[in-house]
């Protein structure tokens, strides 16, 4: 192994640990295949281990600490990693493959940003004004569930984490915190900077391994309070089971087959760059990925023109040179799947419009490449119409009339993402309250903002991620009622007797 290979620990209350079995993985560069780091590989011990701290931590205070307190320390995570947003970021490009321009400029500007917006949010949450009810007054209160398991997917390794550790983390919960097998490094270093931060130990645990341990074993626990995982639907429905038991609150992020609706009245130009940032950002490996261009028959051939002649000029390569605009998929299994799907494409009768293969020169012999690859005269009844596929995979559609439009749309099991380009104000509107979609943006495609929830519908899953929806997911509201009469002939319990006073 090459001196670059880096040996991480696990954060276990607070120390750095190896894992009881004396297990480590290889974590290499999708780019090259080349070994970057070398982490535990947890068991099921190490996971219980994990929990119990986080037990620990909460009944012993985390709790009960102000929400003013904790978003002082959230706060100070957010000032240490911005510190290092150059090294971490291409970190995680060497990790996940992913083009260092956009984990540079936006997966951790980002990410930081929603750390801010949560910590001030979390702050805002506390408290309720008290009902009065003649005989008492009522009063609500908002308290923290517990100890909250995050697992993470291998798309966007540090957001990922923000998203599962600080909503918790700032309203009073502890988090024991699974990042993806196979890009777990980012949330090692993140660990580490959470940990500077002066987050007591046992507040927040990171635990490598595989999913099938790790993750089923935190579904499992009943000192688990909550399960937060964004994955695919397959992987949502194996947590909801895992979690029925002990009837734990899963908040859920799942698949997605985002359409990208186009009206022969869009700026044409403007609809097609978002159609192809949409389709091809981080490979296509992301839930809000536009997988399906849905267009009107009017402009349809001038679409395709365009959006292949823009794709073609996408620069392919390692994510670690800024010129890059895709790199490559996270591994060799995702790029079998995505490759079997290009096979259905043209097997079902769709067009091969541009791509379909591995672009070739000596950069690409030893990484998990794809082409950005293009169908048209696709039909709603084909595999890649109705399945997410999680790769640089976009498919043209036709329709004529707006009710045709949502219908094609709305026309899977997927409900989290999904965009609309017109100018006119009345079809936007018609065709975004019929879209069953958690999301729907007008004439943009990425639309994230830290103030705005973001979920889906269907088999998207449920829950929000970002916004005060998020926040506030993970506390429970407690009705506290105080009677002030001092009178047992006044109280609510003397209506249940029939003692009650009536009213002259």
């Amino acid at each position: 192994m090459g001196n670059n290979v880096k040996k991480y620990k696990m954060l276990i209350n607070g120390e750095w640990v190896d894992a009881e079995s004396g297990e480590t993985s290889i974590i290499t560069d999708p780019s090259n295949g080349q070994p970057i780091a070398e982490v535990p590989k947890a068991g099921v011990e190490d996971v219980k281990k994990a929990i119990d701290a986080a037990r620990e931590a909460f009944d012993n205070g985390w709790g009960q600490t102000t929400p003013g307190y904790r978003a002082g320390i959230v706060l100070k995570i957010a000032d240490l990693m911005e510190k290092e947003l150059d090294e971490i970021a291409m970190l995680e490009t060497l990790d996940q493959g992913k083009p260092i321009k956009s984990a540079r400029y936006f997966d951790f500007p980002f990410g930081v940003d929603n750390m801010r917006y949560m910590a001030g949010v979390a702050r805002d949450l506390e408290g309720k004004p008290a009902m009065e009810y003649g005989a008492g007054t009522s009063i609500l209160r908002r308290e923290p569930l517990g100890v909250v398991g995050g697992i993470a997917p291998w798309n966007f390794p540090w957001m990922m984490m923000v998203w599962k550790v600080i909503g918790p983390l700032v309203t009073g919960n502890t988090v024991v915190f699974k990042p993806a097998s196979i890009t777990p490094v980012t949330s090692l270093e993140f660990a580490r900077i959470i940990k500077a931060a002066g987050v007591p130990p046992g507040v927040v645990n990171v635990i490598t391994g595989p999913g099938s341990k790790v993750g089923s074993e935190l579904s499992k626990s009943p000192k688990v309070n909550m399960i937060t995982l964004t994955g695919d639907t397959r992987t949502g429905r194996s947590v909801m089971a895992d979690c029925s038991p002990t009837v734990k609150k899963p908040h859920l992020e799942l698949g997605g087959k985002a359409p990208l609706i186009v009206f022969d009245d869009a700026n044409l130009d403007a609809a097609v760059d978002g159609a192809v940032a949409g389709g091809y950002i981080n490979c296509g490996q992301i839930c809000i990925q536009v997988t399906r261009c849905v267009v009107q028959d009017t402009i349809y051939d001038k679409f395709v023109k365009k959006f292949i002649e823009r794709t073609k000029k996408l620069v392919v390569g390692p994510g670690k040179y800024w010129e890059t605009d895709m790199g490559p998929m996270v591994s060799e299994a995702q790029r079998k799947i995505t490759e079997d799907y290009i096979k259905i494409g043209k097997d079902e009768g769709a067009k091969l419009g541009l791509g379909g293969g591995r672009p070739k020169g000596k950069e690409f012999d030893n990484g998990f490449f794809v082409e950005p690859t293009v169908f048209t005269d696709v039909d709603q009844s084909m595999t890649i119409a109705k399945e997410e596929i999680f790769g640089p995979v976009v498919a043209i559609m036709k329709f004529s009339t707006i009710e045709e439009a949502i219908d094609i749309s709305n026309d899977v099991i997927y409900g989290l993402w999904s965009s609309v380009w017109t100018k006119d104000i009345y079809k936007a509107f018609k065709v975004s309250n019929a879209l069953d979609f958690g999301s729907v943006m007008v004439n943009e495609q990425i639309g994230m903002q830290s103030e705005m929830p973001h979920g889906g519908f269907k088999q998207s899953g449920w829950g929000k991620a970002l916004s005060a929806y998020n926040v506030e997911s993970h506390t429970r509201t407690k009705h506290v009622y105080v009677d002030l009469t001092d009178s047992v002939e006044r109280g609510w319990h003397a209506t249940v007797f029939g003692t009650a006073l009536k009213p002259k």
